[in-house]
């Protein structure tokens, strides 16, 4: 393959020298990327299984009361209780570089700081399992945004890690030896051709001594 793509001049080798140098630097860079991807990565993933346990345990506490609440009540004065939501909360992302990859980091804001007006109703006519569930909901949203926010992180790191996974075969198995094979293709057409050189110069030289002793020989 070597023979047919590559032209076997001394110009052409140091290209191709210097192409090596820099895919082998490359190689090594990648494979650290890649390396330290996923180990946080395997970071991410631990802390995304402990936080959706969280996550899951909050919500099933949420919709246990929500169902004592609503069988303690009349399903009239539940929709009036949860009709016009008093606070108000506001998404915030922003976003962080690791290792190229840029993750989403999510926040949020209140529309007021007094933690009561997660409750919208009266507590005259409704139970304390409703305010347990709606107090349940607000303690687990910093959970569900922190778990949202690890696992779009996990996705964008997954797909960078297959990227540079890709890239670093590439490298390993294609560019860095074609590369080689060319290097060593020159450097035997080269060498090939000095020897021929060297064959032919001392044929002429051969040659030069030949007519130089015939020529003092007819002149003696």
């Amino acid at each position: 393959m070597a023979s047919t793509q590559v032209t076997p001049t001394r110009m052409e080798l140091t290209r191709l020298k210097r192409k090596l140098v820099t895919a082998v630097k490359g190689h090594r860079l990648l494979k650290d990327k890649r390396d330290e991807l996923m180990r946080q990565f395997l970071t991410l993933v631990k802390e995304d299984m402990e936080l959706r346990k969280k996550v899951e345990k909050g919500i099933t506490d949420a919709n246990r009361n929500f169902v004592l609440a609503k069988a303690g009540m009349s399903e009239e004065i539940l929709r009036t209780a949860l009709m016009t939501p008093k606070q108000e909360v506001y998404l915030k992302q922003s976003k962080k570089n690791v290792m190229s990859v840029d993750i989403p980091v999510f926040g949020y804001d209140t529309r007021t700081a007094d933690k009561n007006d997660i409750f919208s109703y009266g507590f005259a006519f409704t139970s304390g399992d409703l305010d347990g569930a709606v107090q349940s909901l607000s303690d687990v949203l910093p959970d569900m945004l922190k778990l949202a926010e690890i696992e779009k992180s996990c996705q964008l790191m997954a797909a960078e890690i297959e990227k540079t996974r890709r890239r670093v075969n590439a490298l390993e198995h294609v560019i860095i030896p074609e590369t080689q094979s060319g290097i060593r293709y020159i450097t035997m057409k080269l060498d090939e051709n000095e020897r021929s050189t060297q064959v032919r110069l001392m044929k002429v030289k051969d040659m030069v001594l030949e007519d130089s002793h015939k020529y003092r020989e007819k002149k003696n």
